[in-house]
């Protein structure tokens, strides 16, 4: 999908090539920024994306895979123990420290293909404070 270049829906399309090289950019407002250039074949009718520019700065999110009843974490529940990955589990208001196997993922949100059930509560963004065996209070959502 691209995103954020001024019209009223998102953009669909297929990355056709990545350059093999990024560069730095200083933005308006001082910051130093990476990037990269995509370039990526619309698949939308022109009528659709007709006041897209050459140039514009756009974001885009990129599907690189996609699967059928995963089952997922957002990524601020893991944590490393000992070189692998872990997460706290609610377990009857005691927080159980549970090493996971991870598979896919982004910023957001990391598949898990071992070490964890569906249904499954766990703790996010837990600080040094969150040990196995602490108690633990759900916050209402």
């Amino acid at each position: 999908d691209i995103v954020g270049w001024g019209g009223e829906r998102a953009l669909s399309g297929v990355v056709r090539r990545v350059e093999p090289f990024g560069f730095t950019k200083i933005s308006a407002l001082g910051v130093e920024e990476q990037r990269v250039n995509v370039i990526i074949d619309l698949s939308d009718p022109p009528e659709v994306w007709r006041a897209l520019g050459h140039g514009y700065r756009v974001e885009v999110r990129i599907v690189t895979w996609r699967g059928e009843d995963v089952l997922q974490v957002p990524a601020s529940a893991l944590f490393r123990v000992r070189g692998a990955w872990a997460v706290f589990v609610a377990d009857n208001g005691t927080a159980r420290a549970r090493q996971v196997e991870t598979g896919h993922g982004n910023d957001d949100r990391v598949q898990i293909v071992a070490g964890l059930q569906a249904g499954e509560a766990v703790v996010l963004h837990p600080g040094n404070a969150v040990a196995d065996g602490i108690r633990i209070k759900a916050r209402p959502r």
